[in-house]
């Protein structure tokens, strides 16, 4: 089965296989829904977007799988495969590894994928080069009682972006930092009794996603975090929900007083494409005065010796 791009012709497929996607980017789907959905066709097919979906078929068989990466990113992201039933076909691995490659060609360092631990699709990712580089729990704080606006939080302004990023450097540790990179722009809430609570926003037609930076040192955790949605803009009556990472899971107790309620836990994995050297200037090195620097010869018989 040799992997080739999406073409008109497989709109057929996709609407046939759109119940059986398997989601590898959890805030697309919460926040737009089923990436074969309808909504999705016609992205597939703009050629302004690093959007691209593959297919392989041979006899009965259809595999599907799809990636996308946002301008600006280092990275990439797998969106889906399908169908669920063909999770452990053995050629699954090679069409993970033709996304990731049209992913290389787009400059991406690495590509990211959100599965949970349990899932079929763990072992295909694996034998694609994928590893687990940290663990997340989605969870849905939709129907938590709210009480009232404390007015704790404030829409991040560009002058803040600084703090933000000294508080990332805080939090997210060292290992991660090449993987998530360090946020460059200002989108979301920060908690305005001192940059220790950050809040990222991100918002869909099918959903609401918060993506939380917090200290440990924060106080009034679950206050804060309850009052932030009952200020939350623009809501509409869409879910709410919020990521935990592995290295912030102290916050999951403060979720579960709440009312929170907890999604299976996911594994994010990572596979590295490139490496990010940084460029190297030459600088010439300061000569004290009055002294001179012989230059040295090495004959061909000299340097073989070596």
């Amino acid at each position: 089965m040799t992997p080739r791009p999406l073409d008109l012709l497989d709109l057929p497929t996709l609407y046939r296989y759109r119940a059986e996607a398997v989601s590898l980017d959890s805030a697309r789907l919460l926040t737009r829904g089923n990436p074969l959905g309808a909504a999705g066709f016609i992205s597939y097919f703009n050629p302004a977007r690093h959007l691209y979906t593959a297919v392989s078929q041979e006899n009965d068989t259809t595999l599907l799988g799809g990636i996308i990466q946002t301008n600006g990113d280092a990275f990439s992201r797998l969106v889906y495969i399908a169908p669920a039933s063909q999770l452990t076909h053995p050629e699954l691995p090679g069409l993970i590894e033709h996304l990731t490659a049209e992913a290389g060609r787009w400059g991406a360092f690495h590509v990211l994928a959100e599965i949970e631990e349990n899932s079929q699709a763990f072992s295909p990712l694996r034998k694609a080069g994928f590893s687990v580089y940290a663990w997340q729990r989605i969870w849905d704080i939709s129907h938590i009682p709210t009480g009232e606006s404390t007015g704790v939080w404030s829409r991040i302004q560009s002058i803040s972006v600084p703090a933000l990023q000294s508080l990332y450097h805080q939090i997210v540790p060292p290992l991660l930092q090449p993987v998530e990179p360090v946020p460059r722009r200002s989108t979301g809430f920060f908690s305005i009794d001192g940059a220790r609570c950050y809040v990222q926003i991100t918002y869909g037609m099918q959903g609401i996603l918060l993506t939380p930076l917090i200290h440990p040192e924060a106080v009034d955790v679950a206050q804060k975090l309850d009052s932030l949605l009952k200020e939350l803009p623009e809501r509409r009556g869409r879910p709410v929900y919020l990521c935990v990472r592995s290295y912030q899971a102290w916050l999951e107790p403060a979720l579960e007083d709440l009312g929170g309620k907890a999604s299976p836990r996911q594994a994010v994995m990572v596979k590295h494409l490139a490496r990010m050297i940084k460029d190297e200037q030459a600088v010439r090195a300061a000569q004290p005065a009055g002294v001179s620097v012989q230059a040295s010869h090495v004959s061909p018989a000299d340097a073989a010796e070596k």
